[in-house]
């Protein structure tokens, strides 16, 4: 690590006022610290490794109180790394900071076939550990064996379904199949074979003790209800009245609907589908002089973010208890599924072209020829579905979705706030200087609303641009004085710099607590004035008061006659 990489991470743990996930630091002043490998093993078994700083002390705002003995604590660290498997190669620097030695130790990312790295001496159960934060975890043993699995290739969705056979699987589904691999695959070497030849090829069935014998993926796919079978392989779909799960409604209510989705996968995306539109509002966009009605969410975001956690999810004996789960808010959409990112996918990586990796290969390539609808299988690319998902977000003028790998769930979170409001576009025409495209508009916008910017994240927000345009479009608004940039290589954040960051919309233009109370009206459909206090961070006597100015200038209604109950909803006047 460089000095002036050095200085700059200090800069940025200062102002943080914590370590990060990447970055742990230490006082070591007469050493090295106990059971720093704790740390070793996290950071190699994280995605991109991270950087251990000796001689620095978080307890006091990350002053330097420097390594008595640098020398010796880089040939301890060296020989401690030695005894983790596999042995951990870092690249470790020391510095002279305000006359005091620092250590810097680069832990590398272990390669995925060789994870989890471990600390030899306590063994693999007790010395393996991951990143969470800014402080160190044990792996779990599902942790472990997820890891395990990608080594060693374990292919869960390839197991036979003891006691089922082939009459258990449907038959019109199962011809529905073969017929689609004929007409659409005329070219393919399969085309002719034989039935059960091709239901063996592409794991449908096996042969288990000379009888044919449903896969998992088969069992899946083709029975009528796998879950006599499988209980836990199902889609539960919740809708909450508020933001947070235990927020109640105007009535009391805790959950506004609370659906159990059952059947084959085609039919789970089907009916899951339409169980969360259901619960989905409609929102106005005004283009022009008309007004057009959109879905709180695009449909095409929906069914591939709903294909990908059912398809990616995880099949392990010690996950099948564990349903995929959507869960709806009032201010956005979360979907999680059993199971983190698998292979060398990472939450950065997300959304790169020609990135693939699938934890299912059998389910994939059945999903690939399986028919969901007329003139539709379940997953049309593989490896396209991030892409499908970014672009219709894009789209619809939503923000880029959320990543959250835990390893032991993947989680996608979508806020239904639109990327470029009223207020944000007034921000955006507020600021002076060298012209800005429409890429780099959004980009600042995001910037504004999330207080920082990443490389990853303005991919997302353009998924049709190459890295290297993306790096130019970064690089052209901290020229022009837009943006700050903090830290280099795969430390760099983008924060809005001071000039811009100050901008404000004029007083007659800024954005005025009845303008605030339509806008959310316009997203969220019919709101009490309790739902709107509460998200918009008013007191409910200041929002009853600027919501009969709003029914008196004929802007809003009521849902119902009874406009002085206090569970009156109010929405927008003509919806």
């Amino acid at each position: 690590m460089l000095r002036e990489e050095l200085l700059e991470l200090l800069s940025r743990l200062e102002r943080v006022g914590r370590d990060l996930r990447e970055v742990e630091v230490k006082r070591a002043r007469s050493g090295l610290p106990e059971r720093i490998w704790e740390t070793i093993s996290a950071f190699a078994n994280a995605p991109g490794g991270g950087v251990i700083v000796f001689g620095v002390d978080e307890g006091t705002s990350f002053e330097v109180i420097g390594v008595s003995d640098p020398a010796k604590l880089q040939a301890d660290f060296a020989a401690l790394c030695d005894l983790m498997e596999p042995p951990v190669r870092p690249i470790v620097d020391i510095h002279e900071i305000e006359g005091r030695h620092v250590v810097t130790a680069e832990i590398p990312e272990t390669p995925l076939e060789h994870k989890p790295c471990y600390y030899r001496p306590v063994g693999l159960t007790h010395g393996s550990y991951i990143r969470v934060a800014d402080g160190d975890r044990r792996l779990t043993e599902y942790e472990i064996q997820l890891l395990l699995a990608w080594r060693q290739r374990v292919r869960h969705d390839r197991m036979p379904v003891a006691g089922k056979t082939l009459a258990d699987l449907n038959p019109e589904r199962i011809r529905a199949f073969i017929d689609h691999l004929r007409t659409h695959k005329s070219q393919a070497i399969y085309r002719d074979w034989e039935e059960t030849r091709l239901l063996t090829t592409f794991g449908i069935v096996t042969v288990q003790d000379g009888a044919l014998t449903p896969t998992l993926a088969g069992y899946l796919c083709f029975a009528d209800y796998p879950q006599d079978e499988f209980p836990g392989l199902h889609l539960t779909i919740v809708r909450y009245p508020g933001v947070h799960p235990g927020q109640v409604g105007e009535r009391g209510e805790r959950l506004l609907d609370n659906v159990k989705v059952e059947g084959c996968l085609p039919e789970m995306v089907l009916q899951g589908l339409r169980a969360i539109q259901r619960n989905l509002q409609t929102r106005t966009i005004v283009r022009g002089l008309f007004r057009e009605d959109m879905p709180e969410y695009p449909l095409e975001f929906l069914r591939e973010a709903l294909v990908n956690a059912l398809a990616h999810r995880d099949y392990s004996p010690p996950a099948q208890s564990a349903p995929v789960q959507v869960r709806i808010f009032a201010d956005r959409i979360e979907i999680e599924n059993p199971g983190g990112l698998f292979g060398p996918v990472t939450e950065d990586r997300l959304g790169e072209p020609g990135l693939t990796a699938a934890r299912n290969e059998t389910l994939m390539r059945i999903l690939e020829d399986l028919p969901a609808e007329p003139g539709r299988v379940l997953c049309e690319n593989r490896g396209t579905g991030i892409v499908a998902i970014l672009e219709a977000l894009h789209r619809a003028g939503l923000q880029p979705p959320r990543f959250e790998d835990k390893r032991t769930t993947f989680k996608v979170t979508v806020s239904n706030a639109a990327l470029l409001d009223t207020d944000t576009l007034k921000w955006l025409n507020q600021l002076q200087g060298a012209r800005l495209n429409d890429e780099q508009r959004i980009i600042l916008a995001y910037t504004r609303k999330m207080g920082q910017v990443t490389h990853a994240d303005a991919r997302r927000l353009h998924p049709g641009l190459d890295g290297r345009v993306i790096t130019t479009l970064l690089g052209d608004l901290v020229s022009k004085g837009f943006l700050k940039q903090h830290g280099t290589r795969r430390w760099t954040v983008y924060t809005l710099a001071e000039g811009t960051a100050r901008v404000e919309i004029s007083r007659t233009r800024r954005r005025t607590a009845p303008n605030a109370i339509l806008e959310l009206l316009s997203r969220a459909g019919a709101l009490s004035a309790q739902e709107i206090a509460e998200q918009l961070d008013m007191k409910p006597a200041t929002v009853r008061h600027h919501l009969r100015r709003l029914r008196r200038e004929g802007r809003i209604q009521t849902t119902t006659p009874a406009s002085k109950s206090p569970h009156v909803r109010y929405r927008l006047a003509g919806d």
